[in-house]
Order: structure tokens, then C-alpha cells, then sequence
């Protein structure tokens, strides 16, 4: 049986708002015995943080080590593929915690990266300071590129507008991590022990859960509850395996 690898943002809840048919998903699944584990472009919370927001919407039977997020890939690939362990980040405690478990000091004032994460108490002066050090000979490590996020009732600026600003401000550009790209895909599956042929990829968004998977050949769901709906495929060209409506439309799929 396939491993169904879920989003969060659109996906499972808007913002602080619980999505009712991803939560009776959930729970048909641990029914069923069906393997789930959640990837999330979204670097502000922790594992723990993440299960104690669900926890607080409703959702039961959620732990930590079923998580994997945009910090911890960010994290991981730099050490893999860049010199250095001296970080500046803009985030929340998702980021901090990541960039500690990899081993990287924290420096706020000559730094070998700056991590651009997630932070939606950031401010002008704190964008200031990070991209000064940026300008001084820092890298730029933006954790993913989402444009916008679903909130109730709307949306909000996604990280990677952020990431935009920094690269064009500084004439810098980051190494591409987060969904859609090929990098946290394989920093997943090698924390998870999985293959690419044994997960289906769910989410709300074409431009980033759907293309990771349209681009690499890996089964995926498109669920309207979020970002995108059936209408903006062939706008975007990105193209799901499966489209539905909720999450329980997928009750009695064979994911063999």
C-alpha cells in the first residue's frame, strides 16, 4: 500500500480553521490502517509545534515524526552542498530548531547563510538587518517559493514572494528547496525510508504539491479545498492524477 503524503495549508486546515472532511480523512485512515505523513513548505512550526496546532483544531492520533518541513530540508541540503555553519535566519521556531539540529551556529553578524523562512510577525527593520547581512557576503537560502497561502476567508503572502524580494533586493538567487522541487522531495523520502514509487502526493496546490509530483512521475491528488481548484489546470498546465473535491472523496481509493 502506497504512502499518502499530505500537505498542510489548504490541505488539513486554513489557517487556524480546521477543514471537516480532511480531518474525517484522517481518521478513516488510521481506521484502515492506511500510511500517511505530512510535507509541508510551511518552516514556522516544529514537528511538535505542527501536532499541537492540529491537536487544537480537532485532530487526534497525530506525532511528531510523521512531519517533514521546508526548514529542515533548507537545513539539510546546505549542509550537504555548502561550506560554512554560521546562519542567520528570518522564521519562527520551526526554522531556529531546524538550523539547531544540523549543527549551524546562529550569527547575526558576520553569517555564512541566510535562511529566508516563513514569518508572519517579520518586520521592515528585521528584513533590513537580514538583507544587510546578505549585501555583506552572506548566501541567501530561501526554504521554499510558495507565492500566496489559503487562510479563512482568503489569502496571505506565501513565503517565496518573500524570497523574491530578498533575490531581487540583493541581485542574489536561492537555491530552489521546497516544494515544487526535486531537493525536498529527495531529503523526504530519504528521512522517511520511502520511494518515489510508494507515495501519492496530496495537496491544494498545482504550483507547488501537484508540479513536485507532474514532474517527477509520482501519483497526486488535487484536492479544491485551498489554493487551487480544477479550473487553473490548464491555465497553469500542471496536471494531477486525481482531482476531487475533499478529501473523503477519496474514501474506498485504491492507493495499491
Amino acid at each position: 500500500m502506497k504512502t499518502l503524503v499530505f500537505d498542510l495549508d489548504g490541505t488539513m486546515y486554513r489557517g487556524t480553521q480546521i477543514i471537516e472532511s480532511a480531518h474525517q480523512f484522517l481518521d478513516y485512515c488510521i481506521q484502515m490502517d492506511i500510511p500517511f505523513i505530512f510535507l509541508t513548505n510551511n518552516s514556522m512550526r516544529t514537528p511538535q509545534e505542527n501536532v499541537k496546532h492540529m491537536e487544537e483544531m480537532g485532530y487526534t492520533n497525530i506525532k511528531p515524526e510523521m512531519f517533514y518541513n521546508s526548514a529542515m530540508a533548507a537545513s539539510q541540503y546546505v549542509k550537504k552542498h555548502y561550506e560554512g555553519n554560521k546562519a542567520y535566519y528570518i522564521g519562527k521556531q520551526g526554522m531556529k530548531d531546524a538550523l539547531n539540529q544540523e549543527g549551524f551556529i546562529i550569527d547575526d553578524e558576520n553569517p555564512d547563510f541566510v535562511f529566508i523562512g516563513l514569518d508572519k510577525d517579520a518586520t521592515y527593520a528585521s528584513y533590513s538587518k537580514a538583507l544587510s547581512l546578505i549585501l555583506n557576503g552572506a548566501k541567501i537560502i530561501g526554504t521554499n517559493n510558495d507565492r500566496i497561502l489559503a487562510k479563512p476567508g482568503g489569502f496571505e503572502v506565501g513565503n517565496g514572494s518573500v524570497v523574491d524580494m530578498f533575490e531581487y533586493a540583493a541581485n542574489q538567487k536561492s537555491p530552489r528547496i521546497g516544494k515544487p522541487n526535486r531537493a525536498i522531495l529527495d531529503l523526504c523520502l530519504e528521512y522517511f525510508g520511502l520511494k518515489e514509487d510508494e507515495i501519492v502526493l496530496i495537496g491544494d496546490n498545482l504550483e507547488t504539491d501537484i508540479k513536485l509530483g507532474y514532474e517527477q512521475n509520482i501519483e497526486t491528488v488535487l484536492v479544491q479545498t485551498g489554493v487551487h481548484n480544477k479550473e487553473d489546470i490548464d491555465r497553469l498546465k500542471i496536471y494531477p492524477t486525481h482531482v476531487v473535491n475533499t478529501l473523503m472523496d477519496l474514501v474506498d481509493y485504491n492507493f495499491d
